[in-house]
């Protein structure tokens, strides 16, 4: 006799709510012909969903497949998700276009041009209008710009926010955090406000940079806003250089397990960005010394 008609006495008699869970999923008949198990859960006092879940795969393996994911956009930036899951399954990951339309999805990151989606608008906020097209950047301290990506570490990802100039490329102020609230941008423009001021700053239409409570401070500050068009990565192009450069010389290499090493470790890398790294479009300048520029200048001397 099925395990199910041999407990009928306890279903039906004396079965209560109290009665061990797992006991009660033993009791189950899943291969019963007379009582569907539709009926059965509901003398059980099972949910359905409980008994037809399965397993999802392992946060360790989606992991896996995250950084592989963040790796491949950076590189190529163009994949769809379409040529992503082909490039994963060459490499011997047994994953389908679902699952990697998903975790894209986790990611923020869409493939429309290297741009991380992580920033999503506020209905509420005030947009402004992108005032940079075909102006010409002739001076430090003229535009400034922000924008947040990934930084991925041992066990999951942290967020990052920038503050560079688009003249000079250097990198005035940055914050990592593990959520994706407003506030460490706010601190991240205070620091950077600490060692300055742009004429005009640039950011995309995410709420962390729509808030009242950034928007103002720079209106305080008798700085012009600027924001990227939906789905103009490029009008933030600078920055989407500065996180390409982060990640393959930085954060891929050391692979930080922290977020205190990845705040350590980032703080040295901005350094020697900043001071040590020779820019290519800068004449090989660094831009520090590009930045320094901002002196000569109020002064009348123009630096070459």
């Amino acid at each position: 006799m099925p395990l199910f008609y041999r407990c009928a006495p306890q279903v039906q008699g004396f079965f209560t709510a109290s009665e061990p869970l797992a006991r009660r999923h033993a009791w189950l008949e899943r291969e019963a012909e007379v009582l569907p198990v539709s009926r059965q859960c509901e003398l059980l006092g099972l949910a359905r969903s409980t008994v037809y879940y399965r397993p999802v795969a392992s946060s360790s393996e989606d992991d896996v497949l995250k950084r592989r994911l963040d790796e491949l956009y950076t590189a190529q930036p163009f994949y769809g998700s379409r040529r992503m899951t082909a490039v994963l399954r060459r490499e011997g990951y047994t994953v389908n276009r679902k699952r990697v339309q998903r975790l894209l999805q986790e990611l923020g990151l869409q493939a429309i041009y290297p741009k991380a989606n992580l920033s999503t608008p506020h209905p509420a906020h005030r947009v402004y209008p992108y005032l940079l097209r075909d102006v010409p950047i002739v001076r430090p301290n003229q535009v400034w710009s922000s924008d947040i990506t990934y930084v991925r570490l041992a066990h999951g990802f942290a967020y990052l926010v920038a503050v560079i100039d688009w003249y000079s490329r250097k990198v005035l102020a940055f914050r990592l955090s593990n959520t994706l609230d407003g506030t460490f941008c706010q601190e991240c423009l205070e620091a950077a406000l600490a060692l300055g001021q742009a004429e005009i700053f640039n950011t995309d239409q995410g709420s962390q940079f729509t808030s009242l409570a950034f928007t103002s401070r720079l209106e305080a500050a008798g700085i012009c806003i600027s924001m990227d068009g939906r789905g103009r990565a490029l009008d933030n192009v600078f920055v989407e250089r500065l996180w390409r450069s982060v990640k393959y010389e930085d954060i891929y290499p050391n692979g930080y397990a922290t977020l205190l090493d990845a705040k350590q470790g980032l703080t040295r890398y901005f350094t020697f960005y900043n001071e040590e790294r020779p820019h290519q479009a800068l004449k090989y300048r660094t831009p520090a010394e590009v930045h320094a520029d901002v002196v000569h200048l109020n002064q009348g001397i123009v630096v070459h």
